[in-house]
């Protein structure tokens, strides 16, 4: 899959996940989504936050803060019903390794 149809992919995935969360009776706001490389390096390279190859970069990752009766949710509990749905759809959730507000789509072995 090329990687612009993976980006479509995503976004339609991500879209269904904020509803989802909606439906749920949370609130969201997004965090990062897209990672500029004219600020953050191109993919692989270190500039400024993050990993070198993050998917952020390539448009296939987004961070969203949950919120439930206007508190904060941070924690891997806070977003597992919502991560293990994300990768019930084939998705990638940072829960599985400490950050919990990630979903991403894999590309070129990179989650």
């Amino acid at each position: 899959m090329s990687l612009r149809t993976k980006q479509s992919k995503f976004a339609r995935m991500a879209a269904e996940l904020i509803l989802a969360m909606f439906a749920r009776g949370y609130e969201v706001t997004l965090g990062d989504a897209y990672r500029d490389p004219r600020v953050f390096g191109a993919v692989g390279t270190k500039k400024g936050y993050g990993n070198p190859v993050s998917l952020h970069k390539s448009r296939l990752a987004i961070d969203i803060n949950l919120f439930k009766d206007g508190k904060y949710l941070t924690t891997t509990e806070d977003h597992r019903e919502f991560g293990e749905l994300w990768e019930s759809w084939g998705g990638s959730w940072g829960g599985r390794f400490d950050d919990a507000n990630h979903y991403s789509l894999e590309h070129n072995g990179r989650k």
